[in-house]
């Protein structure tokens, strides 16, 4: 366990670099690179969108490297492979490697079942993903514990899994679990950050979890990698809450929660993040 003293932050000084994230990213709209799959892409896109950055969706191999020369972030999503897609993934991986550009690995499906996609983040570790975001079961596999999963749905609590995670810290900057509440392991940081909030609707609504991978990319041209993790899962959590307050049926509250992360501000930060520093 890491000494408190030893944590580079404190809750006041994050949440100041979180509202400077938010701020920010209204005033740069930064480009995002976001090889998405089949069920999230429109959805993902949309969610960016009204958070306030540009989101283009370049998932072929002939066009991977020179788009993501002029993005500002990437977003690698495993939902739905093609080999296609798997040839750009490498490219536009290892060209944000070469560049220094923030990227974030989004291992879905990880595990035993899914071998062939599972061969393939082992990979793009090579690249070294400045961020690593995943449910329990998928985190919890990416360590190397054999856990079941659902599809590409988590068995497994994030509170149950992020202390396993630390390993994975070798791999990169940052690794985001979600959650009921969701647990940011940071290497720069020296800590955990827990951010609680959102609703149980949420994991109803297809895509959520892929759009917030898009948003911590997005975030990530930015800030700084740890800082725009955590800005982007209070983003969610925030708009979350709100919306949940608004709506409690999924149709509606779909519709409530875009509506909430647009309408998102410094204020409505300042006002309603919960966020806790923890000791890894």
């Amino acid at each position: 366990m890491t000494d408190l003293a030893a944590i580079k932050i404190d809750k006041q000084q994050l949440m100041s670099q979180i509202v400077t994230a938010w701020h920010n990213l209204q005033a740069q709209q930064p480009l995002v690179h976001y090889i998405s799959n089949s069920v999230a892409a429109n959805y993902a896109a949309n969610v960016v969108l009204a958070c306030g950055a540009s989101p283009a969706l370049i998932d072929n191999p002939y066009e991977a490297e020179s788009f993501m020369q002029i993005a500002g972030g990437l977003n690698i999503n495993l939902g739905t492979p093609t080999e296609q897609q798997v040839a750009a993934m490498h490219i536009a991986a290892k060209t944000a490697h070469d560049l220094n550009k923030p990227w974030v690995l989004d291992p879905v499906g990880y595990g035993a079942v899914l071998a062939w996609r599972s061969k393939i983040i082992d990979e793009l570790l090579e690249y070294k993903p400045t961020i690593i975001r995943g449910n329990g079961s998928e985190i919890s596999a990416l360590v190397g514990q054999q856990t079941a999963s659902k599809g590409v749905d988590s068995t497994l609590s994030s509170a149950a899994v992020y202390q396993q995670a630390q390993v994975l810290l070798q791999h990169s900057e940052c690794i985001a679990i979600s959650g009921e509440s969701d647990f940011i392991l940071s290497k720069a940081l020296n800590c955990v950050i827990q951010v609680n909030g959102g609703s149980y609707l949420q994991p109803k609504v297809t895509a959520t979890g892929c759009a917030l991978g898009a948003l911590i990319a997005a975030y990530a041209a930015v800030a700084q990698p740890s800082v725009a993790t955590v800005a982007a899962h209070v983003h969610f959590a925030i708009a979350g809450k709100l919306a949940f307050a608004k709506a409690q049926s999924v149709g509606s509250f779909n519709m409530a929660f875009l509506d909430e992360l647009y309408n998102l501000n410094a204020d409505a930060i300042l006002q309603h993040a919960d966020i806790q520093v923890l000791a890894i």
